[in-house]
């Protein structure tokens, strides 16, 4: 599945594979858990991340993948937010460092 990521005007078609997705479940379901316990979201303090939330939050991750070059963690991270809302369209990534402006486009 390809995962359309835009950062700084600059747009990526990250390509995921389809067995790293299945792969990464347990992977998943522990971000999943561990984003239940809350998670500090720039300035604010978000006690259950939503889902759109949580995308956000992962697209923070892909943004510093991104910028550390680590290209299984950027396929990873957008692994994730493909297999939790497969309709998305796009991803653009703030790089202000407020994760709240990130914006999932559905």
């Amino acid at each position: 599945m390809i995962l359309k990521l835009t950062i700084d005007d600059q747009t990526y078609d990250i390509d995921v594979p389809e067995d790293l997705m299945e792969e990464a479940q347990d992977f998943y379901a522990k971000m999943d858990q561990d984003m239940d316990q809350g998670w500090q979201m720039s300035r604010l303090w978000v006690e259950k991340p939503d889902l759109y939330q949580r995308c956000q939050i992962v697209a923070d991750r892909v943004l510093g993948a991104f910028h550390t070059e680590n290209k299984k963690m950027v396929l990873l991270m957008s692994g994730y937010i493909l297999t939790r809302l497969p309709q998305v369209q796009e991803v653009v990534v703030d790089t202000s460092g407020d994760i709240t402006l990130t914006e999932i486009v559905a």
